[in-house]
């Protein structure tokens, strides 16, 4: 991610995204908890003990009603998947960055430039994280609490109720997802820090501050760009594949539909606000962590 330095070796870029990753979700795991229940939460309008009126009302609800440790529900399969999805993403980012300016004869980036680098590293993460994002789902649902007994259970179940390929369901809503998302964040990073004060050379104070800054509006604007897809995604994963039957939530543009002809086009942001609270916030620790980590490791090498 450092603006005018060659991208580190792969195996750098593994572990300053890893070191990111499992930073972020640490800090902000129970807010992707919460965003799930919100998001599979199905109706317009919600009444009762087990329903769930806003981000609060849920976060309450479930430390009452299940316990504390429940907000970590499911943080194994993210932990796992965090390093390679990490350092996918940055890696990806880099890698697709020197791709398109040595196809397109520019020496630099320019903003469409980073947000099609972004896009396209996006995609690629997304065939990482799939099959870690399903098992998180099914564990974070409150409905699926009884069924499965932890990570490897989910995964067995699956293969042998479901099939083997049932582990890649919402492939297609997770590119978008992803695409989408990563498209906001790296495009709004290149044009945020274009606009910020320049960093003085070794001042790791005034590159910390423009990196939280520029991480967290593009963690917004990423999280604008793709909760709907995000709600779909969620929903399909969450459905039980059933043989000689079609689900209702089965590709992302059709439920898309779905979701907005039956609870309204606001359903498309169910969740929006504590996935916000994550991935603004989430972006900027992201950015802070993989360029501190990154420029370690530079150091290390080069000293060596």
């Amino acid at each position: 991610m450092a603006q005018d330095q060659p991208p580190l070796p792969f195996a750098y870029q593994f572990a300053a995204g890893a070191v990111a990753g499992i930073s972020e979700i640490l800090i902000m795991y129970p807010l992707d908890v919460v965003k799930t229940r919100v998001q599979l939460q199905q109706g317009t309008a919600a009444a009762g003990e087990e329903a769930y009126t806003g981000m609060v009302d849920c976060f309450r609800k479930i430390v009452k009603n299940e316990g504390f440790s429940r907000l970590y529900r499911g943080i194994t399969a993210p932990i796992l998947m965090e390093a390679p999805k990490r350092a996918t993403k940055f890696a990806a980012n880099d890698s697709w960055g020197a791709f398109y300016r040595n196809l397109f004869g520019m020496e630099k980036n320019n903003q469409p430039l980073a947000i099609l680098t972004g896009a396209t590293a996006g995609a690629t993460e997304s065939f990482v994280v799939v099959p870690f994002e399903l098992v998180k789902i099914r564990l974070q649902d409150k409905a699926s609490a009884a069924k499965y007994n932890g990570m490897m259970d989910v995964v067995r179940k699956i293969v042998k109720h479901e099939g083997p390929l049932a582990l890649y369901n919402g492939l297609e809503s997770t590119l978008w997802r992803h695409i989408l998302w990563n498209s906001g964040y790296f495009g709004c990073i290149f044009q945020v820090r274009a606009q910020l004060p320049q960093v003085e050379a070794g001042n790791k104070g005034q590159q910390m501050r423009n990196d939280l800054i520029a991480g967290t509006i593009g963690g917004t604007a990423g999280t604008i760009l793709n909760t709907p897809m995000d709600v779909v995604k969620s929903r399909i994963q969450n459905t039980t594949k059933v043989a000689g039957t079609v689900p209702k939530y089965n590709w992302a543009w059709p439920a898309l539909g779905t979701v907005m002809k039956e609870e309204g086009f606001a359903a498309l942001y169910k969740g929006f606000v504590p996935k916000v609270l994550r991935l603004g916030p989430g972006g900027g620790i992201l950015l802070v962590v993989f360029t501190g980590v990154t420029d370690f490791l530079r150091n290390l090498r080069d000293n060596k």
